[in-house]
């Protein structure tokens, strides 16, 4: 764990700029990324990293950050939300992971959204000037191609196994839902240059969060928490079919998937585990009485958009504290799906379906869970492992739930420019 702030204040200035284009694109070297269609921030460069493990590693970031912020010299002529100080941060599924949490205060920060773009310049001391928009962009490099890339299948019989332990679990009455996740390793023929993941992810599917934050890439569909001055949304997803690419079949897909009891089931438990923590904090809340399907290229999921209203000033990571796992990403009840987890998966899940987002300087901020994902190894940058999982209830079929987890693996293999026909 670092020291609470830096040695001298940050000095923070935000500029209004042109239009940049495309943010990934605009993106100079490797670095950060929180893009939804077309909207949102790229990072570059790092004035100050917190890393922290454990328990309390969410908590602990956020008084981290209060503590850096309150020293902070910040001249904002943009006033949007992401314009200011801003950090970004990634943090594991599991209390006792070694992969912990990080938060990240980036050099530079380029973002768009509702039609303004700004430049976020960041110094880490207050006798030196920041560097100014010109500084931002030298030294820019383009992507490194990523050249050949191999995947290994993954074990069908394990899982087929694992699954199949988890659903004598459910039947026993230990847990009513649990989430196993899987893991599969790539290897390229050099350094990964996260920039070229990142536009395919971008380009393929617009409507998730593209995001990287300390080698965890990926496109999630799934908002844990979003808090825009007092109002706050979780988009809960739970409940998935494979589309056809037939759109009148994907139709009558779609329909079936919302009349679908294992699927409803499913659902029900992750929503109720977000509603049941936002009750808590919110003075009212809308849980809309159905859920909508939502169609991405390779799954359609059960979604439903829970709101509130903020009854105390609850920053966005103590929103997140409160609600991660949900039983989205864990199971239910969660005590006995995490302990589940545990004995069954047979990995660490490290970052993958932790929280992945960014925090401004009053707390409000846009959390995800880091789904679709990969990470991309610091001790070897050509390795990446790719993650994917599943919610197993009581009518679940391992044959399915591979097949489930084949198609969630999708977009990193496409990414990563593998044939998936």
């Amino acid at each position: 764990m670092q020291a609470a702030h830096s040695r001298d204040p940050w000095v923070i200035r935000t500029e209004a700029i042109a239009d940049p284009g495309d943010l990934i694109a605009a993106l100079p070297v490797p670095g950060i990324s929180w893009v939804r269609r077309g909207e949102g921030m790229v990072a570059w460069g790092e004035v100050a990293r917190f890393e922290v493990r454990g328990a309390s590693r969410i908590a602990e970031a956020r008084a981290w950050w209060a503590d850096a912020c309150s020293h902070a010299v910040v001249r904002d002529e943009v006033g949007v939300r992401g314009s200011g100080p801003v950090a970004f941060g990634s943090f594991a599924f599991a209390d006792a992971s070694p992969a912990g949490g990080v938060l990240i205060v980036p050099r530079y920060v380029l973002g768009t959204r509702g039609g303004r773009s700004w430049l976020t310049v960041i110094s880490d001391s207050a006798t030196i000037s920041p560097p100014g928009p010109k500084a931002a962009f030298a030294g820019a490099t383009p992507p490194r191609p990523l050249g050949r890339v191999d995947v290994d299948a993954g074990d069908q019989a394990i899982w087929a196994a694992a699954v199949g332990a988890a659903i004598a679990r459910i039947d026993a009455g230990t847990v009513d839902k649990v989430v196993l996740a899987r893991a599969v390793d790539a290897r390229a023929d050099g350094p990964v240059d996260v920039r070229s993941i990142l536009a395919p992810l971008a380009r393929d599917y617009p409507t998730c969060w593209t995001f990287h934050v300390d080698g965890m890439v990926g496109a999630t569909p799934e908002l844990l928490a979003r808090v825009d001055r007092g109002l706050v949304t979780s988009r809960v997803l739970a409940g998935t079919i494979r589309p056809t690419g037939d759109e009148t079949a994907d139709l009558a897909h779609a329909a079936a998937l919302a009349r679908s009891s294992k699927d409803r089931e499913e659902h029900e438990y992750a929503v109720r585990s977000v509603a049941d923590v936002l009750e808590r904090h919110c003075s009212s809340i809308n849980v809309p009485e159905a859920p909508s399907v939502i169609h991405l290229p390779n799954v359609m999921h059960l979604s439903t958009d829970v709101t509130g209203v903020l009854s105390n000033h609850t920053t966005s990571l103590e929103l997140v504290e409160a609600l991660h796992p949900s039983a989205a990403v864990c199971g239910t009840p969660t005590d006995r799906a995490a302990a589940l987890i545990e004995t069954l998966e047979g990995l660490d899940r490290g970052r993958y379906s932790g929280p992945v987002g960014w925090i401004d300087a009053g707390g409000d901020g846009e959390w995800c869970i880091a789904l679709r994902a990969a990470e991309i190894s610091r001790a070897d940058p050509s390795r990446l492992r790719l993650f994917a999982g599943c919610g197993i209830v009581a009518a679940s079929d391992p044959e399915a739930e591979w097949a489930e987890s084949e198609a969630k693996l999708e977009p990193l293999r496409m990414a990563l420019g593998l044939d998936v026909s």
